[in-house]
């Protein structure tokens, strides 16, 4: 019996980090009015520097929290904006990205960040911002992903339990 609850609650555990963290909802890039990228794993600023080029919106917001973090260089037509969120999370990127749109006027905002961060950065962004958010992935190294995963079960934890605000 006691094999048969382990065996499910194993099931459980691994579909649930399949869903929430693997294979999250992911969005098609579509026109927006900025692109934010949260900061974190590899991949993320290539991906939003060709998003913001290729012409999905006019404005580009790079979550820069150190100094060793880059600013993308200028893009011809778009404004590049690199901010230090506070605090240094998703929480305080999620608030950068509410406080900005309501002084921009963005209605709607395509976020770049892990395929693993996915689920939980939705989470924080919408209790903070009100508009349209679509959120395009970008997987992290393989080696990264047992990390990643251990990482997203705390802090999504904490996102659901701790800090329920924005």
């Amino acid at each position: 019996m006691v094999a048969v609850a382990l065996g499910v609650t194993s099931l459980l555990f691994l579909g649930a980090t399949g869903r929430l963290f693997v294979f999250p909802r992911r969005d098609e890039p579509a026109p927006v009015d900025a692109i934010v990228m949260f900061a974190g794993s590899p991949g993320r600023l290539e991906h939003a520097v060709a998003l913001a080029a290729a012409g999905y919106a006019p404005t580009l917001a790079v979550s820069v929290p150190t100094v060793d973090d880059p600013c993308p260089p200028p893009i011809p037509g778009v404004e590049v904006i690199c901010f230090a969120p506070d605090p240094l999370t998703t929480q305080g990127e999620s608030r950068w990205t509410a406080a900005a749109a309501a002084r921009y006027g963005w209605r709607s905002v395509l976020v770049i960040t892990s395929t693993s961060q996915t689920t939980r950065a939705r989470l924080r962004l919408a209790r903070c911002y009100p508009g349209q958010v679509l959120m395009s992935p970008v997987p992290p190294p393989r080696l990264m992903w047992p990390y990643m995963i251990a990482y997203e079960w705390a802090a999504m934890g904490k996102a659901l339990v701790v800090q329920r605000e924005c």
